[in-house]
């Protein structure tokens, strides 16, 4: 791949280039000292990867990485020295497309061969993620059937640009929502938590990181939160498993949507947000199966147009809604649902 650098500190753009260096099949392709430069030379020269430094002058790597998505789009990864500390724009910068997130690796001291391993270990995933994605066409959504059954879960999965998104979503649902609500996003295990309480500042229902053996809460957000995938079981509970081990794409939407399409004994609705690849579209499809209503981003409000792409293509999503009609469309079906029941 060819690796932008766009950091303002000479130590940290000297720490990359040595680690990118030691792959052979990398390469350099421009530094920038911040993010307006950054902009105007990924206009110029578009890379396979830019690894993205948060706290910037002139331009911020938020700002940086929003300009550069609708401008000339390209996979960014978020490089900063605390995701933790910095985690509010992190997050902010994944809901404007960046793919994920690392700490800053350093090369001297306590833990610098660990370091240099995870972020090694993230160059190779994104290298995985960014050539398996894959160019789909979209087809017309169908008519959807609505159940009368009140006995719902809500499954949603997202990716790039997803933590917008999925906050957008939730806080358009009313704080008595009537179901449980299970998320599968794209985010490093390391920063399962940060994500999870960042989501919890964004809606007023309840969000956490579901837990094996977490039972299904009504009107309570469970958030993915290691790095296997998380899957519905017979009992309706929540499981986390390794398989499939080598897929790129953890937490997996495949595994939910597929989990719950299997063992979810009621109804479902299930949404694909924006995001890279073609994750969640099978899923998706196996839920349509069940003639449950599966909802897919449109083009015009994705960050990224990949999964709710895919699904498309395959015909697996019986609405192609713009973002900001999703939540109401998800309330307006549940809220039916459950009055038809209760009649």
């Amino acid at each position: 791949m060819r690796i932008a650098i766009v950091n303002d500190t000479q130590m940290a753009v000297e720490v990359l280039k040595k680690i990118i260096f030691s792959f052979d099949k990398h390469q350099i392709a421009w530094v920038a000292v911040n993010g307006k430069e950054a902009v105007e030379k990924c206009a110029k020269d578009v890379p396979d990867l830019i690894l993205m430094d948060v706290i910037m002058p002139i331009m911020n790597g938020v700002e940086a990485t929003r300009a550069i998505m609708q401008a000339t789009p390209c996979s960014i990864l978020m490089v900063t020295s605390t995701v933790d500390g910095n985690a509010s724009q992190v997050f902010e910068a994944m809901g404007a497309g960046a793919l994920d997130a690392t700490n800053t690796p350093v090369i001297e001291g306590a833990g610098s061969e660990e370091g240099a391993r995870l972020f090694i270990d993230k160059i190779n995933t994104l290298e995985k993620l960014i050539s398996s994605n894959k160019r789909i066409e979209i087809s017309n959504s169908v008519g959807h059937q609505v159940s009368t059954n009140s006995n719902y879960i809500l499954a949603i999965g997202a990716s790039t640009g997803g933590p917008s998104a999925l906050a957008k979503v939730l806080s358009s649902l009313p704080t008595d929502f009537p179901a449980p609500i299970v998320i599968a996003q794209h985010v490093d295990k390391m920063f399962s938590e940060n994500f999870a309480l960042w989501l919890g500042d964004q809606t007023a229902l309840p969000v956490r990181i579901a837990k094996a053996g977490d039972k299904l809460e009504m009107g309570t957000v469970l958030v993915a939160g290691t790095g296997d995938n998380m899957m519905l079981d017979s009992q309706s509970r929540i499981q986390y498993t390794i398989e499939p081990e080598h897929y790129p794409y953890r937490p997996s939407v495949n595994v939910l949507f597929e989990s719950i399409a299997k063992n979810w004994s009621g109804h479902a609705l299930g949404v694909l947000l924006t995001g890279m690849g073609d994750d969640g579209a099978n899923g998706l499809l196996r839920m349509k199966e069940r003639d449950w209503l599966t909802i897919a981003q449109d083009a015009n409000t994705c960050a990224v147009y990949g999964m709710p792409k895919a699904a498309a293509k395959l015909n697996a999503a019986t609405e192609i809604l713009p973002l900001d009609q999703i939540g109401t469309m998800i309330t307006s079906i549940i809220n039916s649902g459950s009055k038809k029941a209760a009649s």
